[in-house]
């Protein structure tokens, strides 16, 4: 094994919470049908919309840019995350996310 940036979980993580903000962004599902799909479907405890509130929208943009240095393009961070971290709704921290708290 070799020496990587973030735990493995974390990183996938990581990658599952992007990739569901790109689908949020092309309007391929809500965010709650996102995160349904992901409970029901993988018996994931949250979605990954969800856990990104939890977690802070600034704390998962500045994981991803740094993964996204560190690893490559793959993590770099949607439009959508980077505009709602402008706009100041950083999850459930600010009231305000992917959801309304």
């Amino acid at each position: 094994m070799t020496d990587s940036p973030g735990f493995a979980s974390s990183r996938l993580g990581v990658a599952i919470a992007l990739e569901a903000m790109r689908m949020l962004e092309e309007g391929v599902a809500s965010a709650a049908d996102i995160d349904t799909a992901m409970t029901l479907g993988y018996r994931h405890p949250v979605g990954p919309l969800r856990t990104t509130d939890l977690v802070g929208l600034d704390v998962r943009l500045a994981i991803a840019e740094h993964l996204a240095r560190e690893v490559g393009p793959r993590f770099e961070p949607p439009q959508i995350l980077r505009d709602l971290v402008a706009a100041g709704k950083l999850g459930r921290k600010t009231g305000e996310g992917f959801y309304t708290w």
